[in-house]
């Protein structure tokens, strides 16, 4: 998909999931630690999603020297109930997991995930003061996925916990470990899934929207900022 850009490219990010999907997509990029602590929320609102990538690629950009794109990304998995769209975090242990996949069952959901670009200005702070994206080129984004779980039993989600526990992915689960986008661009079990929970029916029922977008970023929304943030950056399918 990426055949050359300008300058180096950094993921501030040590997720496997967006490192897969950078490699998926022949990005040649760096990962770079980013000490900015995201701030978690109980319920969504765009700016905070937004908020939290950003700063994560502005933290990281402030320690480079020189002219480089940080990529900054932050995933919420977000519920409706009542009135409320209630985020749904990365759990603590297996008792929250399940509660999480308890509310998921039988109900459609949305992953929203914001992708930031930050072009560093080329010299490291020395003050290590905090940073101002006032002093930074930078582009923001936000895209939404609708994902629709079957009605889901106790003893499916007990099992699905002990074998994939995916207590590092908000929402408490990883949409890969269902399903996986085939040549046609339709959905097929994951080899994981039909060799570890043989017989069972896919939790996912319905996906409208990007898959990579639930998975940790999407391929296609970073390749549109990478053409709006700058045109010397060669982009080919």
């Amino acid at each position: 998909m990426v055949k050359s850009y300008a300058m180096k490219i950094f993921l501030a990010s040590n997720s496997p999931r967006r490192k897969e999907i950078l490699t998926k997509g022949n990005i040649d990029f760096t990962v770079v630690k980013s000490n900015y602590k995201e701030e978690s929320f109980k319920f969504y609102n765009e700016s905070f999603i937004k908020k939290n990538s950003l700063y994560k690629a502005l933290d990281a950009a402030n320690n480079i020297d020189f002219p480089a794109v940080i990529i900054g990304a932050d995933t919420m998995v977000i519920l409706r109930e009542g009135m409320c769209d209630v985020c749904l975090l990365k759990p603590q242990d297996f008792n929250e997991a399940f509660l999480m996949l308890k509310r998921l069952s039988g109900k459609t959901h949305k992953v929203a995930t914001s992708i930031s670009l930050v072009q560093t200005p080329g010299f490291k702070n020395p003050a290590k003061e905090e940073p101002n994206p006032d002093n930074f080129r930078h582009l923001t984004e936000n895209e939404e996925t609708f994902v629709k779980f079957r009605k889901l039993s106790d003893d499916e989600i007990k099992e699905y916990l002990n074998i994939f526990k995916p207590f590092d992915k908000a929402g408490g689960y990883g949409i890969q470990d269902f399903i996986v986008p085939d040549e046609t661009k339709n959905y097929k079990p994951s080899k994981d899934f039909k060799t570890l929970m043989p017989g069972k029916e896919s939790f996912i029922q319905e996906i409208r929207g990007d898959y990579y977008n639930v998975m940790g970023m999407s391929l296609d929304m970073l390749k549109n900022l990478f053409e709006k943030f700058q045109k010397n950056i060669k982009i080919a399918d």
